[in-house]
């Protein structure tokens, strides 16, 4: 199999791919073509069938797996494929474990090293408050484990969302450490607790989408009623630390036009959100750059870091 990562410029594609995304689009001509997203568990490309009419475009619909002809190229700088033919494919043509992104990390290796955080921990009432999830609660733990910390933006894959927690909570012991002024326990547990409403906010894989109440809350909101939810059940968590700890979650987009209900108004929730924008961002150029390859050039305009990026020389 060629996997989507291996994928070069002039490169010709005959293999089996999942369709994340299928849509009709039009040309500035008024023609209608089609454009899809595919993935592997190495990740995703654009794809373009430029010719609809075409005998060898068979019918298929979004979440299918596909058998694909194509040709590889490279738009904006980024690699695309040029489909030539395209048809469902048989259920023996494929495995379904190939089509998955997968963290590079281990994920029990990445789990026990959160643990070993909440194990630091002096607080008696944070400490109980994260066992309670990430020790006690197995099917959050299992779920917690192997979601995606996006769509598509950053760490989309397997095991992203605890990937892109560690680094947080990793960055945030390191700010701890830096600024004794910062309540490391408040920081940390914030840290751990700061994306667990992705857990709801997005679907399973393959399909890894925005739920109804993702859609309709957010994982900001849905994170903070988790949170305070399982407090309830608490009785002697005192009733400043929660809030301070909400506040923590619901300030962590750092701005209101980034989706946080509030501004941070606690040294830690300002900690987090830099700890969260600054692995976000990292990992956004990470996945760009590593996507074009072998490509050293300009790679053009990343809509999500609002530049023109390339790679470094040498």
């Amino acid at each position: 199999m060629k996997y989507i990562g291996t994928f070069r410029e002039g490169m010709h594609v005959s293999d089996v791919y999942l369709c994340k995304t299928k849509q009709i689009a039009l040309t500035k001509a008024g023609k209608e073509y089609g454009s899809l997203i595919l993935q592997d568990k190495t990740g995703t490309v654009d794809a373009k069938i430029w010719d609809l009419g075409s005998p060898g475009v068979g019918n298929f619909e979004a979440l299918d797996y596909v058998y694909v002809d194509a040709d590889v190229t490279v738009f904006q700088g980024t690699n695309q494929l040029n489909v030539k033919r395209i048809r469902r494919a048989e259920d023996v043509e494929y495995i379904p474990e190939d089509y998955l992104p997968v963290s590079s990390k281990s994920i029990d290796g990445m789990y026990d090293q959160l643990l070993t955080y909440i194990r630091s921990m002096k607080n008696k009432n944070l400490k109980e408050l994260a066992e309670s999830f990430f020790v006690e609660d197995k099917r959050f733990i299992k779920e917690f484990k192997a979601h995606s910390a996006a769509k598509s933006v950053h760490h989309g894959f397997v095991g992203g969302l605890l990937e892109h927690t560690l680094s947080v909570v990793q960055l945030c012991d390191f700010f701890a450490g830096h600024y004794p002024a910062l309540n490391r326990d408040l920081l940390l547990t914030a840290a751990m607790f700061h994306d667990i409403g992705k857990t709801r906010e997005l679907s399973n894989f393959p399909e890894n989408d925005y739920t109804d109440a993702g859609q309709l809350l957010g994982h900001i909101v849905i994170g903070s009623q988790m949170v305070m939810s399982r407090i309830e059940k608490m009785p002697a968590f005192p009733q400043k630390l929660e809030a301070e700890l909400v506040h923590c979650i619901l300030a962590h987009h750092g701005e209101l036009e980034y989706g946080s209900p509030k501004k941070p108004a606690l040294l830690e929730a300002m900690a987090l959100n830099f700890a969260d924008n600054t692995d976000a961002k990292m990992e956004t150029m990470l996945e760009a750059l590593n996507g074009a390859g072998d490509n050293k050039g300009w790679l053009g305009f990343n809509r999500f870091l609002d530049s023109n990026i390339r790679k470094t020389e040498g």
